[in-house]
C-alpha cells in the first residue's frame, strides 16, 4: 500500500491542496495498554475522522512518516491503515497517497451551521462600514541576546508565500474602503479555524475565532469581559512556576493572583483550590518553564473542577506547535463543550512567523463569546486591516505549515546542540524537552548551594550579554521553587554562529563559578 504524502496540487483555490495530509492529527499510543498497536492508532484515526479533524479527500500522514512520530515499525501502521481502509474510512489512491473515503457520508453539524451564520454575520458588519483604528506597532525593537528565552528564528519566514501575501494586502488597501470588522476579518477568522483543525487537533467554527494582537491582548479582553460580569476583584490563579510577563499582565488588568503548584507534567490538579478563583491560566500543552505536557487524567479533572467551580481556563497555546517529538497534543479546548464550555484558547503567531507581526487569535464557546464580543465591539479591534489580509492569504498558502516543519528541524539540531556544549558541566544537567522554544539547565546538590550557584552566575558579568536567565525567577511565591535552580536559555535567534559562540561562553562560565 503506498501512502507518500503529496506537494500541493497547483491551481487549487486559496493554494489549498485537498491531499495535503493534516499534520496536528492527535494520534496517540498507550504501550501499557491491552490494545494492540495498530487497533489503538485504527481507533484514533477513525476518531479523528468522526471528529472532521481530517475530512473526506483529505490525506492522512504516511505510513513511514506516522511510524516515526510514535516510535513504532511501519508495518503496524499499514496494519492500521489496511483495517481502516477495510472499513472504508480510508481509501488508497494512486499518486496522492492515503485518503480519507472522500464518498465518505458526513453530517451537517450544528457548528457548521453557525460558522456559516458567524461569516455572513461578520460579512454583514464588513459591509455596513464598521470602523476599526489599527494598533500601533513597536519599532526600535532590539535585536535579543543569542540565549534570551522567547526569541524565534525568523530568518526563514521571508519567501514567495511571504511577499506574495504582504503584495496583495498592499494593494488591496488602494481599493477596501472599509477596514476589518472588530471582531476580526471573516476571511481570516475562517483560515484560523482551518490552522486550529489541522495544526492543533481542535475543529471549531469560525465564528469561535476572534483576531487578537496576540496572547496578552485576548487575556486582556478576556479579563476585562469577566470583570465586568462579576462586580468584584477577579481572583486568577497561575502556575507555580510559569510565566511571568502572563502574571503580570493579569496583575495590570485589576485581577488577584493566587499561585497554584505545578511539577514536571504541568498544572498539580490534585491541589487545585474549591471556590476562590475566577479563572485559572494553564499552559497545557507546554509547561513553560519545566516543558511538561498535562496528561489526559488531569485534563479531565481540571475541566471537571472549572465546571463544578464556575471557573474560567484560560489555555495558553504556548509553544503547542513546536514539539520535536510526537504529535503535537490536541488543546484542551478540543475536549471543551463548544456552546457552554469553560476554555478559553489564546495563541499567537509571534513564536512560530515573527514577534513582528503582533497578531494572534481568541477561540472561546458560545456562552463565553456572548460576554467578550461586546467589549471588543466597543473598544474596537487592535490589528489592522492590512496585517489580517496578509496573514489571512499567508495561512491560506499553506506555507505557515511547511515554514513550521523546517523551523522544528532547525529547533531540534539548536537543541542537540544545547545538550552537546553543556555535556559534562560540572553539577549541572539539561533538562529533557519535548519542544518549545528554550531550555532549562538544572543544576544538583545540596538546594542551599544550588540556590548560590544560580545566583553567581546570573550575577557573572558576561552573562547580561548573553541573555540567560535564573530558573528562580519563574516562581510565584517565595521559597515555592525550594529545591530547584538553575538557568533558563532560549534556543532561538537567527544567528547560528552567535548562538553556538554564546554556548561554549555559557559552558565556561558554568565551568568557573
Amino acid at each position: 500500500m503506498s501512502a507518500k504524502t503529496p506537494a500541493s496540487a497547483p491551481g487549487e483555490p486559496n493554494g489549498f491542496a485537498r491531499n495535503r495530509a493534516a499534520s496536528g492529527l492527535p494520534v496517540q499510543i498507550d504501550r501499557a495498554s491491552n490494545l494492540p498497536l495498530p487497533v489503538q492508532i485504527a481507533s484514533a484515526l477513525r476518531e479523528a475522522i468522526d471528529a472532521a479533524l481530517v475530512r473526506p479527500g483529505e490525506a492522512v500522514p504516511a505510513t513511514r512518516e506516522l511510524s516515526r512520530r510514535l516510535g513504532v515499525a511501519r508495518g503496524v501502521v499499514v496494519a492500521a491503515y489496511e483495517q481502516l481502509i477495510a472499513e472504508g474510512y480510508l481509501s488508497p489512491s494512486q499518486g496522492r497517497g492515503t485518503l480519507v473515503h472522500p464518498d465518505l457520508a458526513r453530517t451537517q453539524t450544528e457548528t457548521e451551521d453557525r460558522a456559516s451564520r458567524g461569516d455572513r454575520d461578520a460579512a454583514r458588519q464588513a459591509s455596513a462600514g464598521t470602523r476599526m483604528m489599527p494598533a500601533d506597532a513597536p519599532v526600535g525593537a532590539e535585536r535579543p541576546a543569542p540565549l534570551a528565552p522567547g526569541a524565534p528564528i525568523t530568518d526563514g519566514v521571508v519567501g514567495s508565500a511571504w511577499r506574495a501575501a504582504w503584495r496583495t494586502a498592499a494593494a488591496d488597501v488602494a481599493v477596501v474602503e472599509v477596514v476589518a470588522p472588530p471582531l476580526g476579518d471573516p476571511a481570516l477568522r475562517g483560515e484560523i479555524a482551518e490552522h486550529l483543525r489541522r495544526m492543533r487537533g481542535t475543529s471549531r467554527s469560525a465564528a469561535d475565532v476572534l483576531v487578537t494582537a496576540g496572547t496578552r491582548d485576548g487575556l486582556w479582553l478576556l479579563l476585562t469581559a469577566l470583570g465586568a460580569t462579576r462586580g468584584r476583584t477577579l481572583v486568577v490563579g497561575v502556575e507555580d512556576p510559569g510565566l511571568p510577563s502572563l502574571r503580570g499582565a493579569a496583575s495590570r488588568a485589576g485581577a488577584t493572583i493566587v499561585a497554584l503548584p505545578a511539577d514536571g507534567l504541568g498544572l498539580d490538579t490534585g491541589r487545585l483550590p474549591d471556590g476562590m478563583l475566577d479563572a485559572v491560566i494553564v499552559t497545557p500543552s507546554h509547561q513553560y518553564p519545566l516543558g511538561g505536557s498535562l496528561p489526559l487524567a488531569r485534563r479531565r479533572a481540571l475541566l471537571a473542577w472549572a465546571r463544578r467551580n464556575g471557573v474560567v481556563i484560560i489555555e495558553d497555546d504556548f509553544d503547542s506547535e513546536l514539539r520535536y517529538t510526537g504529535t503535537p497534543l490536541p488543546t484542551l479546548a478540543a475536549l471543551d463543550d463548544p456552546e457552554n464550555g469553560v476554555v478559553v484558547l489564546l495563541g499567537t503567531f509571534s513564536r512560530t512567523i515573527t514577534p513582528a507581526l503582533s497578531a494572534g487569535y481568541l477561540l472561546a464557546p458560545a456562552g463565553l463569546r456572548a460576554l467578550i464580543e461586546p467589549v471588543r465591539r466597543d473598544l474596537g479591534g487592535t490589528v489592522s486591516t492590512v496585517v489580517q489580509s496578509a496573514l489571512t492569504a499567508y495561512l491560506a498558502s499553506g506555507e505557515l505549515r511547511r515554514h513550521t516543519a523546517r523551523m522544528l528541524r532547525r529547533y531540534a539540531a539548536r537543541r542537540d546542540l544545547v545538550s552537546e556544549r553543556l555535556a559534562g558541566a560540572r553539577a549541572a544537567r539539561v533538562r529533557p524537552m519535548d519542544g518549545g522554544l528554550h531550555a532549562v539547565i538544572e543544576f544538583a546538590g545540596e538546594p542551599e548551594r544550588a540556590r548560590r550557584r544560580e545566583a553567581a552566575v546570573v550575577a557573572h558579568p558576561a552573562v547580561d550579554a548573553l541573555g540567560v536567565q535564573a530558573l528562580g525567577r519563574y516562581w510565584q511565591r517565595a521559597g515555592s521553587g525550594t529545591g530547584t535552580a538553575g538557568l533558563v536559555i532560549g534556543v532561538g535567534g537567527d544567528d547560528d554562529a552567535a548562538f553556538d559562540a554564546a554556548l561554549v561562553q555559557l559552558r565556561a562560565i558554568l565551568d568557573e563559578v
